[in-house]
């Protein structure tokens, strides 16, 4: 009996760690809670596809763009968000046996005269981004005689029907009939016209073989039960009615604004937290790249001026949103290398503030007037020591308003790089957004944050012109 004490125990290998990327606006499937922590359909199913296949994973919300563009790069490992499973799909990437059954419906405003798809004709219908149902909308929209309008999420989609801006949406039915139960005031007017299915994607040709652990782990979660206690979790037995059931047990018990500023006060702090940090980091580096060319513009040399005068061109003239994705999805799938999102962000403010930054800094200097360089020059000094001592300190009281300005700037373009995943106070709104659908409220609450904040800037930027000026 004493040797049992010395028997060799059981070892495991290191358990594989693979991170998945998902939507934030895709309830019942992936939404926050009032915690502001990741749950639905996908987040359990991933979780429990891990645990049976003895593997870690890390999710992340995203949005469903900036999640398929991320595993393109490869700069992930996998993207489950409702993702259907088309013939473009899995030409690409390497997609799972089917998890989920569903099919695009469409949705009217309540008390509509729309009845069918024939009384969409002539009128607006708003669709999702890059959705299996904004692909049925397009493949109709000739034969019922519709347009169609794009949005990036489906709040925003929901709520252009219900404002009267479009007369009706495409939407996947499962989420559709989510989005009744939580209090969208809408009405599901046809039923799937085809029955399809959701998927997790991969990359193809991995060498890990993941898509036959993900496979394998569908099989045991539906084959142990488990499968059918995460989809009642959240949809009951389907019906909008058993929705709503379960939606009242869970929405917040104050609906004002005051109640839902106090219910989410943290996460909007988490998210302004994340936008300063942004803010901060990304003007400090875009000062320092923004001086440094501005200089470059200045100096009496025309290969330094062309470098200079290119750098601003090229970094001012692209749009924020197209040089983000560049920085973040287009630069690693060229060179394989994975950028975080934060990286990528900076990197991405750096180069569009700092082309801005070097252009006050350039025509801040050549202010000044040219006979004070003629003049320290016919001292003797050097073309940098009168620069430094004569020129840089009088350009500065110039430039310092612009440089407060920038900073404003920065501020508010933290906003767009909510499209790769950043969760500063946009992104932030947004998921509050997917949870409660209390669209005005949330945006006015982001925006008066805004404001206050912008506001205590352009205080301070008015103060620091009169004490140069004192």
């Amino acid at each position: 009996m004493a040797c049992a004490w010395f028997a060799p125990q059981p070892t495991h290998a290191a358990e594989k760690s693979y991170t998945f990327y998902t939507d934030d606006t895709y309830a019942p499937f992936e939404f926050a809670n009032k915690q502001n922590k990741y749950v639905g359909i996908d987040i359990d199913l991933i979780h429990a596809i891990a645990k049976a296949e003895h593997f870690k994973v890390t999710v992340k919300a995203v949005g469903f763009n900036a999640a398929v563009q991320a595993l393109e790069a490869k700069q992930i490992d996998g993207v489950i968000a409702g993702m259907t499973i088309t013939p473009e799909r899995s030409a690409k990437f390497d997609m799972s046996k089917p998890y989920y059954p569903t099919g695009p419906v469409a949705a009217v405003k309540k008390g509509s005269d729309i009845k069918s798809l024939k009384d969409l004709r002539g009128k607006r219908v708003a669709i999702k981004t890059g959705t299996a149902a904004a692909d049925y909308a397009n493949s109709i929209k000739a034969k019922y005689g519709f347009t169609t309008v794009t949005f990036d999420d489906s709040n925003n989609m929901y709520q252009d029907v219900v404002t009267g801006n479009s007369v009706a949406c495409f939407d996947d039915q499962p989420v559709l009939q989510y989005a009744i139960a939580t209090g969208i005031q809408l009405h599901i007017v046809a039923k799937p016209a085809t029955v399809k299915y959701y998927g997790i994607a991969v990359n193809k040709g991995r060498s890990d073989h993941l898509i036959d652990k993900l496979n394998a782990g569908i099989t045991k979660v539906k084959q142990s039960g488990e499968y059918d206690k995460i989809v009642a979790k959240y949809l009951g037995n389907g019906t909008v009615a058993s929705q709503k059931k379960k939606n009242a047990k869970t929405q917040e018990s104050d609906r004002s604004f005051f109640g839902l500023l106090k219910e989410n006060w943290s996460t909007l702090m988490n998210g302004l937290g994340e936008t300063l940090l942004l803010t901060l980091v990304g003007i400090i580096c875009a000062t320092v790249l923004g001086v440094l060319i501005g200089l470059l513009g200045v100096m009496p040399d025309h290969f330094a001026q062309g470098v200079a005068t290119t750098f601003i061109y090229v970094f001012r003239g692209l749009p924020l949103l197209v040089l983000a994705l560049f920085v973040y999805t287009g630069v690693p799938s060229l060179t394989g290398t994975k950028i975080p999102a934060f990286v990528a962000g900076i990197i991405t403010l750096s180069l569009n503030e700092g082309a801005y930054t070097a252009a006050f800094v350039r025509g801040g200097i050549n202010a000044v007037a040219p006979g004070q360089m003629e003049a320290a020059r016919s001292l003797g000094m050097p073309w940098t020591k009168a620069m430094r001592r004569v020129i840089l300190p009088q350009g500065i009281k110039i430039m310092v308003p612009s440089f407060i300005n920038q900073f404003i700037i920065t501020l508010k373009d933290t906003s767009i790089l909510s499209v790769i995943g950043l969760l500063e106070l946009t992104q932030t709104g947004k998921i509050i957004i997917a949870r409660n659908m209390e669209g005005f409220k949330i945006w006015t609450m982001v925006a008066l944050i805004y404001l206050i904040i912008i506001t205590a800037l352009t205080w301070l930027s008015q103060w620091v012109q009169k004490k140069m000026n004192a």
